[in-house]
């Protein structure tokens, strides 16, 4: 039976995640691809009146026939968040000295609180995704990392990220000014925004929960938790000798002396 100090850790729920990191507002995935993603806006067609409408259409039949390259287009629902919200009226609350304004606004915080709570309010969000794949990096390579399934990168990371921004920057702004045309207003995601929608869509239980700046991470987002071999050696070496908190060998044959020395007959 294998000692369990000599097997490495893994986090084999990471190994089924795609993403292999974030850079630079560019998400690189296992296999060499890349994307990055723009968070736009969204319009009420109902609402424009006949003219707006037939120019809206126009605007986006445009933006469909001026694409030669594809895209992927993401509406995501979620559970309304008015978390902020509750405290900023909890806030103005505390600071409002007026009982008639300050009765008010609780009345109305308790309004808003029960109707999210009853009624399940959901809100959408809209991507636009631009991706790139990882044969315009170089087809052999990629075509051979696919067939064998290795588990490392086909090219060096810093490589993948120059050509991902080569290749995508020019799609990314010639989006935008097409979706500008339509009236929606839309930007590309930084670091800190992917890290918060892909925690978001991993976790949608704890869409709430605080995140650290991404200048903070020390290692790559997504990255097996596997000992290096150094560290699993080191572990193995503080366990020999130790057996359920034990005191070491050492310690015991120092008080064995001990006691040994104090049985001794004294001599004549």
């Amino acid at each position: 039976m294998s000692d369990p100090a000599k097997i490495a850790i893994r986090a084999s729920t990471q190994e089924h995640l795609e993403i292999e990191d974030i850079k630079d507002g560019i998400v690189i995935l296992k296999d060499g691809s890349s994307c990055l993603v723009l968070a736009t806006t969204a319009i009420n067609f109902g609402l424009l009146s006949e003219k707006e409408q037939e120019a809206t259409i126009y605007a986006y039949a445009a933006l469909l026939n001026s694409l030669n390259f594809t895209i992927q287009i993401v509406v995501r629902s979620a559970r309304k968040d008015i978390s902020s919200y509750l405290a900023l009226l909890e806030e103005r609350e505390a600071k409002e000295e007026r009982k008639l304004i300050k009765d008010q606004i609780v009345k109305y915080r308790q309004f808003i609180q029960e109707t999210v709570q009853k009624n399940n309010v959901l809100d959408k969000d809209f991507y636009v995704i631009i991706p790139m794949s990882s044969l315009e990096l170089g087809v052999a390579k990629s075509f051979k990392k696919n067939i064998s399934r290795q588990k490392s990168l086909p090219f060096d990371k810093s490589y993948i990220l120059q050509q991902a921004k080569i290749n995508l920057y020019p799609k990314r702004d010639h989006l935008l000014r097409q979706l500008s045309r339509l009236g929606l207003k839309s930007n590309q995601l930084e670091n800190q925004e992917l890290i918060r929608l892909f925690f978001n869509v991993y976790n949608p239980e704890s869409s709430t929960q605080p995140m650290a700046e991404s200048s903070q991470y020390k290692t790559p987002v997504v990255k097996a938790a596997i000992l290096p071999k150094e560290e699993t050696k080191t572990e193995s070496k503080k366990e020999t000798g130790k057996i359920a908190n034990q005191p070491e060998e050492s310690t015991i044959r120092k008080q064995i002396n001990n006691l040994v020395k104090k049985n001794e007959p004294a001599v004549s």
